[in-house]
């Protein structure tokens, strides 16, 4: 398990119940049960409070955690015959962009996302989630080819942002970006975007710009990340956590402002202790948006999903 810094206190608790449990394993006569399930119920308690009462930094944290489950293992878990397609047909395929035709509760559906990899190697496979022009021209042309098709499309969002080095800049990341995200807003079917990590800028509004936009608890979404505004308004990343506050990245606070939907409740201590509940949680989460957009025109669709875009933040500034 790897330990966030305000866990410290929790991770001394729990490395405390495995050592005892360690000695008894090599000896045989001693007895530390009861001492270890009292730590255990400490741990539980202290686990508890502090995500009872995270602050936006700190779901930052959260949100960046390497072992929350990222876009290959939803992928995995919930969609049948997965065929993925690559390349954006004019550069080359971005490997921070995964798509392509799958099943999802045996209803064809195309599905989208960030992966940001779980090693060092896949990590720098993926660029660590930052896509690159080419991947949001292969998400365009996903899009492009579900609507032709009528296929609902699901986005997984996980990204910092948009990967802002030279090269992407001069193959056109911007405008890649910008069509990217006006063909969320043409395609007519169903279109349903979970953010299950990082939400970050741009990178992240061209696939989330959809009919349906869900979040899991502990995720986070945003014009910029908090050391980004940070370097810019103070003109020092340390401030970080004054930024956090400020731009109201949480998933509590964006389902104020009417940004998003739905907030899918994480196992407690985060997605990270429990991947196979949270996957679980996203799956029906998608499938009861599925449902609830189900048979509804193309038409109805696109003015839904405009209207939507249109209306931002207003439910926010009438409270």
């Amino acid at each position: 398990m790897n330990y966030l810094e305000f866990e410290k206190p929790l991770a001394e608790i729990e490395g405390k119940a495995e050592e005892l449990r360690a000695m008894a394993r090599t000896n045989d006569g001693m007895d530390v049960e009861k001492e270890a399930v009292a730590l255990d119920k400490k741990a539980a308690q202290m686990l508890g409070d502090l995500y009872k009462a995270l602050t936006p930094w700190q779901k930052c944290q959260v949100a960046r955690h390497p072992d929350r489950p990222h876009c290959k293992d939803y992928v995995d878990a919930l969609f049948t015959e997965f065929t993925p397609l690559a390349g954006d047909r004019n550069f080359a395929d971005d490997h921070a962009v995964i798509g392509g035709l799958a099943r999802f509760e045996d209803q064809p559906v195309m599905v989208i996302g960030h992966e940001k990899g779980n090693d060092t190697k896949s990590r720098i496979e993926r660029n660590f989630g930052m896509a690159r022009p080419e991947g949001y021209r292969k998400a365009f042309r996903l899009m492009d080819l579900a609507h032709r098709f009528g296929l609902p499309v699901i986005t997984l969002v996980d990204t910092q942002g948009a990967y802002p080095g030279k090269g992407a800049e001069e193959r056109g990341q911007s405008e890649a970006i910008a069509r990217s995200t006006a063909k969320c807003l043409e395609i007519g079917v169903p279109l349903v975007s979970v953010v299950i990590g990082e939400g970050g800028s741009g990178g992240a509004v061209a696939f989330a710009t959809a009919n349906k936009v869900l979040m899991l608890e502990h995720s986070i979404y945003s014009v910029i990340s908090p050391e980004g505004c940070a370097s810019i308004l103070w003109r020092d990343a340390e401030k970080m956590r004054e930024a956090a506050e400020a731009l109201r990245l949480t998933a509590q606070d964006l389902l104020k402002l009417g940004v998003i939907d739905q907030i899918i409740a994480e196992p407690r201590g985060g997605a990270q202790r429990d991947r196979d509940a949270t996957i679980a949680a996203v799956g029906k989460a998608i499938s009861g948006m599925l449902k609830e957009l189900r048979g509804k025109k193309p038409e109805k669709l696109v003015k839904d999903r405009r209207q939507k875009f249109l209306d931002m933040g207003s439910k926010g500034l009438a409270a």
